[in-house]
């Protein structure tokens, strides 16, 4: 097995970047999830609710995250070494603390989203922890959903699309880590990852929302992938599709490093 996609999605919510090689750090790849939109009372902010959001596009320049949208300038916003103001956010039932970034990008996003917001980022001193139930240590992650990081096997997303009247990319399911070289779901009877020196620990399924259902290009929901996956991929009274993980060890990883099986699960038969 290999890697064959690597992806970073540095403003929750908003498109992600492809990389040929990513950075493992203890809360996901550098720049993962590291920023986030959020209401005038500090709600996290995601394409669930707002799905304008699929169309806000990032890219990545030395010093610089780079941020365009439809009939909108682009907007730069430095990579470190700036903080506005503190602020209390709320992402699912964390509190933690942020930092704002510039009044410039609140009205940048508050103008393309039609209502109030602001852009704030995760300082390096703020503590998320994963669920003590699936932590392995003292896990933290960024402003991901619960974990540090999702992979997904092309297998899997094959085998779903072969189910699917149209299609989807794997955007739909933003994974960080994309495989290739197994069988569909065989990611699910994974326990722990090596690639290239970076210990990977698969801690639950990922469970999957309506966000699956919005059109990445447009912005617009319809009813699949999450009604087909329904049929044969519920468990628990939830809809599974990609594993999320937690690093222990960390550095770098590229497209096309080998994807060591270092344990697997102890019973195959349970998702």
């Amino acid at each position: 097995m290999h890697i064959s996609a690597l992806y970073i999605y540095p403003i929750k919510s908003c498109r992600g970047i492809r990389l040929s090689t990513a950075q493992a750090e203890p809360r996901g790849f550098r720049f993962d999830r590291r920023w986030m939109l959020v209401t005038d009372d500090g709600m996290f902010m995601t394409q669930r609710k707002y799905h304008r959001m699929a169309l806000i596009d990032v890219s990545l320049d030395p010093r610089h995250l780079v941020v365009n949208a439809p009939k909108m300038t682009p907007l730069l916003l430095p990579l470190s070494g700036t903080a506005d103001s503190t602020l209390t956010v709320q992402i699912w039932a964390d509190i933690v603390t942020a930092t704002t970034v510039n009044k410039e990008a609140d009205e940048w996003f508050s103008d393309f989203l039609g209502r109030r917001v602001r852009l704030i980022t995760m300082p390096e001193d703020t503590r998320r922890p994963v669920k003590a139930k699936y932590a392995i240590g003292e896990n933290s992650v960024s402003f991901a959903d619960a974990f540090p990081y999702l992979l997904i096997s092309q297998a899997s997303l094959d085998d779903l699309n072969r189910r699917l009247p149209t299609p989807v990319p794997m955007n739909r399911f933003r994974p960080n880590i994309v495989i290739e070289g197994c069988g569909p779901y065989e990611e699910d009877q994974m326990r722990v990852l090596l690639i290239n020196g970076v210990t990977l620990h698969i801690a639950k399924p990922c469970s999957r929302c309506v966000l699956t259902t919005v059109d990445q290009d447009t912005g617009e929901v319809g009813e699949e992938p999450l009604k087909t996956l329904t049929a044969y991929r519920s468990y628990d009274n939830h809809v599974y599709f990609g594993q999320n993980l937690i690093a222990s060890t960390f550095g770098e990883v590229k497209v096309g490093d080998t994807v060591h099986v270092v344990q697997w699960k102890d019973d195959p038969a349970k998702v």
